[in-house]
């Protein structure tokens, strides 16, 4: 859903999940109630300054007489130094209001974003959720912080100026009143189109930077396809599009500021007629007049920004939704409130109870399809994998494959029936526990920004230098760190993308074993090694895995001929099992997939010379 129709969704409701930033707010109330003191207090000092313009008038100019000035000039001195005070430390506030509310918001998001299950990712895109966590977080932040601000100061000097007018000059005040209505209404005509019209602004500008992005990432294929005119050429329509809108926006602005110069100049005509003639009859002094004036000119901007505020308001509510729908999302794979009071969580683990995980794995009855999805991957699937068993797993794209071992590892849970580990059910003990014991290898693997040590010590924070450069020999990968400039500090970019895919691949690699755990899943994790290196990684894991329980898919099946069983996957049956020279004895699926591989490869030249049997 984009961000207009999410507008639209909700702009009936426009007070509906305020009351859910009350636990963000709850830690910063102090800080905001002297916000609000100040606030209030700053009003009242704007509101006596005018007065002291009267005093001047109807005593030292009136009477052309300086006594009592210099008490005249402290205190008017004095008011605006207390003004000045009460602006600057309730701005201060407001700043610490602001960062802590949108800090406290993204750390939130960011913690509960780490509990989400794989289906989560699966549905949402990275650049929603990071508009979530970025944008709406700084916006409600912003929002809450200066609208707390602003709409204390001027309800209250409207307010405050209301009841000074009424007091000075009744009648007076009331001819000043009768232009607020036809203002009021201009201005919610006004806003609501320039509501609109900054939504647009918001879709385009979404556009732009969709267009933009495309230009970097994709310049090898734009340069390689020969549509340089094109993407120029569309480019240059989004663009022009946000030029006529903006003008469009620019327009109604100035109409709207035009309106509000307008209805302040009326208001000050009314002032100058009516003050001037109640004045010439003696009910009214000059000084007086002079506050009417002033206040009749001061009470459009707070109009202004109540009319404005309704309608962000409406706006920022979106950004609320949004924002609690990701907190409150809940996760697909979850442990059990027994399980984490034993066990812990991802952020507070009970490691002391933690059983050792020797590697014995049971697929009972499992029946499974995708959260947002209804065909079903496994039905009544059952295998039995005992500790220290190399399993390969074989098959056609999007027949279950990895499918299989995201379910060992809990990235989601069975819709039926259920995995044990060690004889016992996987829900009965934690997430982590499980995870902090599976050395996982993907097919696109992912380093983090920083150095190689860095990435290596996030499968053991306290590895030493010689237990990082056994882990690289023992995949081969000793020669990366030499190449680079400052060895295992040396810097891998951001995402790894200083380096191949290869080296990538075999620093995961790397990272995996340094973590010695008890069951290995490699999903086609040499796909982006040569051959040579990838015969030498083999060599090195046969030794690593040994007594351990792994799972390897595979896409070269030329790899996994040394496994101890090969299951042959098929629309998430086990159509075959069996050693390597088993199923090419059966000349059945896995022998015709074999040698349609072999002689693809053998004219490639890629294939290990041996005998199919």
């Amino acid at each position: 859903m984009n961000e207009e129709r999410e507008q639209q969704a909700y702009v009936r409701l426009p007070w509906f999940g305020l009351p859910k930033l009350a636990p963000f707010l709850k830690p910063y109330a102090g800080i905001m109630i002297s916000m609000v003191v100040l606030g209030i207090f700053g009003s009242v000092l704007d509101i006596v300054v005018p007065l002291f313009q009267s005093y001047a008038l109807d005593v030292f100019v009136a009477k052309g007489t300086l006594s009592g000035i210099g008490a005249f000039i402290a205190a008017y001195i004095g008011v605006i130094l207390l003004e000045v005070a009460a602006n600057t430390i309730s701005t201060y506030q407001t700043c610490q209001i602001e960062m802590y509310v949108g800090r406290d918001m993204k750390q939130k998001s960011f913690d509960h974003l780490q509990t989400l299950s794989f289906s989560y990712y699966n549905q949402n895109s990275v650049g929603y959720i990071h508009a979530r966590v970025m944008s709406d977080t700084e916006r409600i932040g912003g929002w809450i912080a200066w609208g707390l601000m602003d709409g204390v100061w001027n309800f209250s000097y409207l307010a405050g100026i209301v009841v000074t007018m009424f007091l000075l000059n009744w009648r007076l005040a009331v001819f000043v009143l009768l232009l607020v209505p036809v203002t009021a209404i201009g201005a919610v005509y006004f806003q609501k189109k320039l509501v609109v019209l900054n939504r647009k602004i918001r879709e385009i500008n979404g556009r732009i930077t969709g267009n933009y992005n495309e230009g970097i990432t994709g310049a090898r294929t734009i340069k390689t396809l020969v549509i340089e005119d094109k993407m120029q050429r569309d480019f240059e329509k989004t663009t022009e599009e946000m030029r006529t809108v903006s003008i469009r926006t620019m327009h109604f602005r100035a109409l709207f500021l035009s309106m509000i110069s307008f209805s302040a100049s009326c208001a000050l005509a009314l002032v100058l007629w009516q003050g001037g003639v109640i004045s010439l009859k003696g009910v009214m002094e000059i000084g007086t007049l002079s506050v009417f004036m002033s206040y009749a000119l001061g009470m459009m901007d707070p109009i202004q920004w109540i009319i404005r505020a309704l309608s962000d308001l409406v706006s920022v509510q979106v950004n609320i939704e949004r924002y609690t729908r990701l907190t409150e999302t809940a996760s697909e794979v979850a442990d059990r409130a027994e399980v984490v009071e034993k066990y812990g969580d991802a952020f507070e683990p009970k490691k002391e109870n933690w059983e050792p995980l020797y590697g014995d794995i049971e697929f009972e009855d499992v029946s499974f399809h995708y959260p947002d999805g209804e065909e079903m991957i496994f039905e009544h699937f059952n295998l039995k994998v005992p500790q220290g068993t190399n399993v390969a797993i074989v098959g056609e794209t999007g027949a279950g494959k990895s499918t299989l071992v995201n379910l060992l590892c809990r990235f989601f849970e069975p819709t039926e029936g259920r995995i044990l580990i060690d004889g016992k059910d996987a829900r009965d003990r934690s997430q982590l526990w499980l995870h902090s014991n599976i050395g996982y290898v993907i097919q696109t693997p992912h380093l983090f920004s920083g150095s190689i040590a860095e990435n290596l010590r996030y499968a053991k924070p306290d590895a030493t230098l010689e237990e990082m450069e056994a882990a690289m020999r023992a995949v081969s990968a000793e020669s990366i760190p030499e190449r680079m400039g400052d060895s295992y500090d040396s810097q891998v970019g951001e995402g790894g993308d200083l380096l191949s895919t290869g080296e990538k691949q075999l620093i995961s690699f790397a990272r995996a074993i340094l973590a010695d755990p008890r069951i290995f899943v490699l999903d086609e994790a040499t796909s982006s090694i040569d051959t040579v290196t990838e015969k030498k990684i083999q060599d090195a894991t046969n030794l690593l895995l040994k007594g351990r329980t792994s799972f390897v898919i595979a896409h070269r099946l030329s790899t996994i001929r040394q496994a101890d069983v090969i299951l042959m996957v098929d629309d998430g049956k086990i159509i075959e099992r069996g050693t390597h020279r088993e199923l090419m004895e059966k000349r059945g699926a896995y022998y015709r997939l074999y040698m349609k591989q072999y002689v693809d490869e053998m004219s490639a030249g890629t294939f290990e010379r041996e005998s199919a049997g």
